[in-house]
């Protein structure tokens, strides 16, 4: 079994060095797709030998699949830029590879350990944390859904949890979180129609907040905890807040 790995890039330059040197270990090949970066993601990608094709951004789940369809090989697997291999999850890829070649039916899940602003949590709206994502399958059975935020891959007759795991470091600082939290509900917004009222996004807010800081266990993350609360009890209320803004605008 050949494998290619799907990495789309944009601004990626803070995790870039730490992604990378797991992913050469198990790649027979690199498909970089990047939306624009602007810091030195690219000048990093020609450091480790690995070109990038220049792609704009519209979705993750279209970002995916276009480079799944760039691939040489039929079995892709797909990460993000900030989500980083540990050796135990190469080491299962490798013995995957050096195996019989898998049924194109088969899918692998990845166990993903969420960490925000550098901590580790237990939860950040809307998964848990982790969470078991499908991201190495075989391209022409497999593809991500169209899903205008929190996409998935789609049309796997079977799924297996590979031994290992990625660490996802993502919302890094305040701002990231704040910038990504008003593009997502943006995003949701207009890819699903959303039925919703003024006292709906209150309600929902306030139960979000409920929901994701102590029955998530989030107060035990202390001030990440808080955040994790904050931004669930801010997407829910976003959410429906634009779609009410939205419907009375119309």
């Amino acid at each position: 079994m050949r494998l290619t790995v799907c990495l789309p890039t944009f601004n990626s330059a803070r995790l870039l060095r730490e992604v990378l040197p797991p992913l050469r270990e198990i790649a027979d090949e690199f498909v970089v797709l990047d939306s624009g970066s602007k810091d030195d993601t690219l000048e990093i990608l020609r450091g480790f030998g690995i070109g990038a094709t220049h792609r704009p951004y519209s979705t993750h789940g279209e970002q995916m699949n276009a480079a799944a369809s760039m691939a040489a090989h039929d079995w892709v697997l797909c990460i993000d830029s900030d989500e980083v291999a540990d050796d135990r999850l190469v080491a299962a890829v490798r013995a995957l590879k050096a195996g019989a070649e898998p049924d194109p039916g088969n899918a692998y899940r990845l166990r993903r350990e969420w960490y925000v602003l550098s901590r580790k949590v237990r939860a950040i709206y809307p998964v848990s944390s982790p969470d078991f994502p499908v991201r190495l399958f075989n391209r022409t059975r497999v593809r991500f859904n169209d899903a205008p935020v929190d996409d998935k891959a789609v049309g796997f007759a079977r799924t297996e949890i590979l031994a290992g795991g990625l660490r996802h470091d993502t919302f890094y600082n305040l701002d990231e979180i704040f910038n990504k939290l008003n593009s997502y509900t943006s995003r949701r917004v207009r890819g699903v129609p959303v039925e919703s009222s003024l006292a709906r996004a209150v309600v929902s807010g306030v139960f979000a907040f409920l929901k994701w800081y102590f029955y998530k266990g989030s107060w035990r993350d202390g001030r990440v905890g808080v955040v994790a609360g904050v931004y669930a009890a801010l997407y829910s209320f976003l959410k429906y807040f634009k779609a009410w803004y939205l419907n009375k605008a119309a």
